[in-house]
This record gives structure tokens, sequence and C-alpha cells, in this order.
């Protein structure tokens, strides 16, 4: 056998280091491909926890807002039942005293 040639050990050489380089290519495009799936794995939670925080906003508002109907109503009876001199003589002597109501 002869002797291998300066060139075909340098061919040899730079097809190891292209195979190298094609390996490393390989390794940075599963790493990238990794980040973007962690990247939208990310932003799908994000947008879930927004989805969740607008809810709740909306439910505590909802809340807040039958709260102050009740409370309001709970005024509007108030002020239908009969307040004043008259209502606390009625409440002492029922027999005789007459409360009338105004027409709300």
């Amino acid at each position: 056998m002869s002797k291998p040639s300066l060139t075909s050990l340098a061919i040899a050489s730079k097809k190891e280091d292209l195979a190298a380089a094609k390996a490393s290519v390989v390794a940075l495009r599963k790493e990238i491909a990794d980040m973007r799936a962690t990247q939208r794995l990310a932003r799908a939670v994000a947008k879930e926890n927004r989805a969740i925080a607008k809810t709740a906003a909306a439910n505590d508002r909802a809340e807040k807002k039958a709260a102050r109907i009740a409370k309001l109503e709970a005024k509007l009876m108030a002020m239908k039942n009969p307040v004043g001199r008259l209502a606390i003589k009625a409440a002492k002597k029922p027999s005789k005293v007459t409360v009338t109501k105004m027409a709300a």
C-alpha cells in the first residue's frame, strides 16, 4: 500500500470538521426548538392566567353590584315603613292610632 498523500489527509480532516460542524448545527437546532416550545407553553399559561384573572374580576364586580342592590333595596324598604312620631306612638298604643303610608 502506498502512503496517504497530504491532500487526502487534509480532505479527511476537513470532512471530520464538517461532520462536527453539522453535529453542532443539529444540536443548536434542537436547542432552539426546545426554547420555542418552552416559550409557546409560557405564553399559553400566561394567556390562561389572564383569562382566569378576568373571570375573577368579573365575578367580583357582580358580587359588589349584587351587594349594592341589596343595600339599596333594604334602604327602600326602610323608607316605605312608617317612621317618626306616629310610628313610635303606634308601637306604644296600637289600639287607637292610625298610621297612613305615603305613596312612593
